[in-house]
């Protein structure tokens, strides 16, 4: 026959003698889970999965120097070769998705990365200056030039309100979106600069 221990001054006071294991999700001194530890995107990286392969603008986020001018480049170089092909609706329809369906992308990718917004993802930067390409045209090379300059300034520099919403927003939408308020600074300095010539 089993019997109860006797209860000391100290069990008494905790309500009964402490017992060995579990009590309420877990023993006590069960160590906290550790995160991820932030990794670095590389080529290897890219291809262990097709989502990461956009995420990192098909390796131009991959540039040790300046992923976010190169991505942004790239968004230009693909603009140039997809618009002999792509209608004005069909460039609005790939725009929507690309944004939309870039929050769970790049979201997907930050946290492989175990990165908030690693600067490696350059998704971000090619779809909203496929925005400011679209807004835009027509307009000559030297016009794009100045797109693409202004819109890398808004984009590093990130002047109010665009760095109120990269420090508060989160997750894939708020990689996408900061991008976007970037490419709608663009656009209004390009409006404001057409109605002063």
């Amino acid at each position: 026959m089993q019997t109860e221990p006797s209860l000391g001054p100290a069990d008494e006071l905790s309500g009964g003698p402490q017992r060995a294991g579990p009590l309420r999700g877990g023993p006590p001194d069960s160590p906290e889970p550790r995160p991820a530890r932030p990794r670095r995107a590389t080529a290897r990286f890219m291809l262990t999965h097709p989502l990461h392969l956009i995420s990192l603008g098909f390796g131009s986020g991959l540039s040790p120097i300046m992923p976010g001018t190169v991505g942004t480049l790239f968004g230009w170089a693909s603009f140039a070769v997809l618009n002999r092909y792509l209608t004005v609706l069909d460039w609005g329809v790939l725009i929507v998705v690309g944004f939309f369906a870039g929050i769970s992308i790049t979201a997907f990718t930050a946290k492989k990365l175990a990165i908030e917004d690693p600067s490696a993802i350059v998704w971000d930067e090619i779809v909203a200056f496929w925005l400011v390409l679209l807004m835009v045209s027509p307009i000559s090379f030297t016009g794009q030039v100045w797109s693409f300059i202004v819109f890398r300034f808004f984009d590093m520099v990130k002047p109010p309100p665009i760095r109120y919403f990269d420090r508060r927003l989160k997750g894939g939408f708020g990689i996408m979106f900061d991008d976007l308020v970037a490419a709608f600074f663009t656009l209004l300095v390009i409006a404001l600069w057409r109605m002063a010539v």
